[in-house]
């Protein structure tokens, strides 16, 4: 890699990282800062009186942990529906041909240019008569529509990397093809798989329309912040905004090891 290649990357790795960390880095000191955090220029590495007053203060309010743990019911059950139906629908896509197969691929991908604005009032009325209006069950039922249709085609993308040969050695050897799926083609995709199950889980814990639409009493996380926060002090909301991204940050953080071996399926 010559001089000016290696400019131009170490540069593009470090304006993405300052993309990422950067608005961390500021709800953290709005949040461990208190109100002159939020206010103080120029921005220290680290506020020097730093409380967790903001934050004790956000998690005394009434429903802050109901509507967290709706978020994380919310989230798992998206996590796992998605991953769940996803993943053989890529297997699908990747090891049988059919007429239609690009079109199709196509379709599933369009479905996430479909606003969800239009559906709210259709979704209400179908939920009420359900019984799933106003719990935490139906909103990741809607979140699983929204992160669906990535983790088929990611999953799909995965399974194609994976040569069809070693499923064929695995036959040739008595495998059923359950088991050389289970055996061979699943430990390989694991790692894209968690990637496609860390998107599904942050789809689900960050959505605040369909949230706010399909529940008024067990609310998550988000669409109780959109009505609680709304009219407090500055730092009580970037309290709320960090103890929003912290379970996200954590969930990222125990299944990193799955992320950096993804690469080395894409690459090889």
């Amino acid at each position: 890699m010559s001089g000016l290649k290696r400019t131009v990357f170490w540069t593009g790795v470090v304006a993405l990282c300052a993309w990422v960390l950067v608005p961390i880095w500021l709800i953290a000191l709005g949040a461990f800062g208190g109100r002159t955090g939020v206010f103080r220029w120029p921005k220290s590495l680290w506020p020097g009186d730093a409380t967790l007053a903001a934050l004790q203060t956000f998690l005394a309010v009434e429903g802050v942990w109901p509507a967290m743990v709706n978020s994380i019911i919310a989230a798992l059950t998206c996590m796992a529906l998605s991953i769940g139906l996803g993943a053989p629908a890529g297997y699908a896509l990747a090891r049988f041909s059919f007429r239609g197969q690009n079109t199709y691929r196509l379709l599933i991908l369009l479905t996430r240019a479909f606003p969800l604005a239009i559906l709210a009032l259709p979704l209400t009325v179908a939920f009420i008569r359900v019984g799933l209006y106003d719990t935490a069950f139906g909103v990741g039922l809607v979140h699983t529509a929204l992160a669906l249709p990535f983790a088929a085609l990611v999953s799909a993308s995965l399974f194609q990397a994976i040569p069809r040969e070693l499923e064929e050695a695995a036959w040739v050897f008595g495998c059923s093809r359950w088991q050389a799926f289970r055996k061979v083609v699943l430990p390989l995709a694991l790692p894209g798989i968690a990637a496609a199950a860390i998107f599904a889980f942050v789809i689900s814990w960050n959505e605040v329309f369909a949230a706010s639409v399909l529940s008024v009493k067990n609310r998550t996380l988000t669409a109780y912040l959109l009505t609680v926060l709304a009219e407090s002090p500055l730092h009580f909301r970037f309290a709320g905004g960090f103890l929003l991204i912290l379970p996200s940050l954590a969930f990222i953080f125990a299944v990193r090891k799955y992320l950096f071996a993804m690469w080395g399926i894409a690459n090889r």
